[in-house]
């Protein structure tokens, strides 16, 4: 479908419908109860000069109602009232699709479905908005192009003034593989920034290939007496639409906040413009060729030798005094890298990247520390890694984290606006950007104990064509955790790290193997600790956890120690076992 340039799309409706007095907490269903609004909202834009207008649907899915029903009336009365209001105008409409926030593959298949619904009533125009991500989207991009080889389609993202989604993708990223997608049409950016901010984006971009859209927002918000508001500046709008378009950009409209004020103002300061105008050529964005970085983690990996990496718990309280001297007894015993979990087992302990931070300045060791996705937003998971680079930490463990204790859920609730997939990604994404000069060296966790190892085979091939560039394992404790770690290390392409966690006594080894997930002892190891003086347990520990290392030994490219209950003598005897069969070598 050929569409024309420019093509000024509407601006916000639910913004705008909730400041002309709506009321539905959710415009859409005013699609069932308030059709003549929604009739009137549309041919008001119409009325400024869209020649493109959004059915009332961008948040009519599943996460508006569970009832499929309603959301089925809901697109399907919006679409008809859309079609009415638009008839004798000229104007096209496209069927609106937001984003959503459910399991990648359930998204996909809700998105084919939402899709269908909109062509069973003859849509021949979509537009996807917000969107975090595109790869949810191609079946339903693939569906309606095999449906209706002659429909239009717009992939618009969200993106804040970073460039990065809040799902971590960078825009650039997304666009291209957008660019290069022949079931989409048209591509571009919509909401979370201001049109100043969606210039400057724009401006960093090569936009040829395709019809480039924007939608920004009319500003940013503020709130007064408990409502959003956003500002009413539409000449302010106007202007910077006007930039927006001398970029390149053909296809045009408003998001959050932007009014039918906005929009009138925004179609006659095109039309001001001279039908000659020379599209600004975008800035060379090619940045000059750097010696790659290699950290000495990177380069113990690659030199062949066995990296030890001994993990140390950050404190629940403010006393710290036991961190430095274990590390520097780690470091001094042969091991190269500490690392600090992130409040395992969802109990709040000191920050792993400011703990970190004071080790590696301290101790004269590297750092590993583990981010978790469980505690943390977008904002959160950036400013850790900002706060990382500045500390010259440039290695991290990346983990979706353990979920919340389900009777604490009423005080205190996980974030996992990311997973560990999305997060990899964003360190990825952000370390071709931000972090180019040295880069983060990123890892991922393998459950050498789960009970469907096929699965988690499959979960950590993800986890590397996302981003991850070594692994380890939970502690290995039974036979089948090293056969589990053997097959792995054939079947995965990258270093691995296995697990071992020596045990402190005969108490923890039942709390262990009771309440802590993914972890059986033998009960003959168990058994063995019961009623032993401290020395005979350490002995017997020891010797264990020596086992599991020759059973793998060959087949990892290191070990993950875990030190349990501050026991850093159990793991430096491990440590000069491992050290010890090197020179035997």
């Amino acid at each position: 479908m050929n569409l024309p340039r420019p093509l000024f799309f509407d601006g916000a409706f639910g913004t705008y419908y909730h400041k002309t007095g709506g009321k539905n907490a959710f415009c859409e269903y005013a699609n069932i109860n308030e059709r003549e609004t929604v009739f009137r909202i549309h041919r008001e834009y119409i009325e400024a000069g869209a020649r493109a207008i959004k059915t009332n649907t961008f948040g009519a899915n599943s996460l508006l109602s569970s009832d499929r029903q309603v959301v089925e009336e809901i697109i399907q009365t919006g679409y008809s009232i859309a079609c009415q209001a638009a008839a004798g105008t000229g104007a096209l409409v496209f069927a609106d699709i937001g984003c959503l926030s459910s399991e990648e593959e359930d998204a996909s298949r809700e998105y084919r479905e939402l899709t269908q619904l909109f062509l069973d009533q003859g849509a021949k125009c979509f537009l996807f908005e917000t969107m975090p991500e595109l790869s949810t989207l191609i079946p339903a991009l693939r569906h309606i192009r095999e449906t209706c080889p002659d429909a239009c389609c717009i992939v618009s993202f969200a993106v804040l003034q970073d460039g990065y989604t809040k799902k971590g993708y960078f825009y650039k990223d997304l666009i291209s593989s957008a660019m290069e997608d022949p079931d989409i049409d048209a591509v571009g950016i919509n909401c979370l920034c201001g049109p100043s901010h969606a210039y400057s984006l724009i401006k960093a971009l090569n936009i040829g290939g395709k019809t480039f859209s924007a939608m920004p927002n009319a500003g940013y918000p503020s709130t007064i007496n408990g409502r959003t508001v956003y500002q009413e500046d539409a000449e302010y709008f106007s202007e910077k639409i006007g930039d927006i378009h001398a970029l390149g950009v053909e296809i045009l409209g408003g998001c959050c906040g932007t009014t039918p004020a906005h929009i009138r103002a925004a179609v006659c300061s095109i039309g001001r413009q001279t039908s000659a105008v020379a599209y600004a050529q975008p800035a060379d964005t090619q940045a000059s060729s750097a010696p790659a970085y290699v950290n000495a983690v990177q380069k113990k990996l690659a030199s062949g030798k066995k990296l030890i990496a001994v993990e140390l718990d950050p404190p629940p309280d403010t006393r710290c005094d036991y961190l430095v001297p274990a590390a520097n007894q780690a470091r001094l015993t042969g091991a190269d890298v500490i690392t600090i979990a992130d409040s395992p087992l969802a109990r709040a302990r000191a920050d792993s990247i400011l703990t970190a931070a004071k080790l590696q300045r301290e101790a004269g060791i590297d750092v590993l520390p583990h981010l978790s996705c469980r505690d943390k937003n977008y904002i959160g998971i950036k400013a850790a890694l900002l706060g990382a680079y500045m500390e010259n930490i440039h290695n991290i463990f990346a983990i979706t984290g353990d979920p919340v204790v389900v009777t604490e859920r009423g005080a205190s609730r996980g974030v996992f606006s990311f997973n560990a997939y999305n997060l990899l990604s964003f360190i990825r994404s952000l370390n071709t950007e931000l972090f180019s000069q040295a880069p983060f060296f990123a890892g991922a966790a393998l459950n050498v104990n789960a009970a469907n190892f096929d699965a988690e085979l499959k979960r950590a091939e993800k986890k590397l064509d996302s981003g991850a560039q070594f692994l380890m394992t939970q502690a290995l404790f039974m036979p089948q955790a090293a056969e589990n770690l053997i097959r792995a290390k054939k079947e995965l392409d990258c270093p691995l790290l296995a697990g071992i966690m020596p045990v402190a006594g005969y108490k923890n080894a039942l709390f262990l193997n009771n309440e802590v997930a993914g972890i059986e002892i033998p009960q003959s190891v168990i058994d063995s600790f019961r009623d032993q003086p401290a020395q005979q347990v350490q002995e017997l520990s020891v010797a264990f956890s020596i086992g599991m290392i020759e059973s793998v030994y060959d087949h990892c490219d290191g070990f993950y120690l875990m030190t349990p209950l501050k026991k850093i003598n159990l793991v430096c005897s491990l440590i000069e076992a491992i050290r010890s069969r090197e020179t035997c070598l």
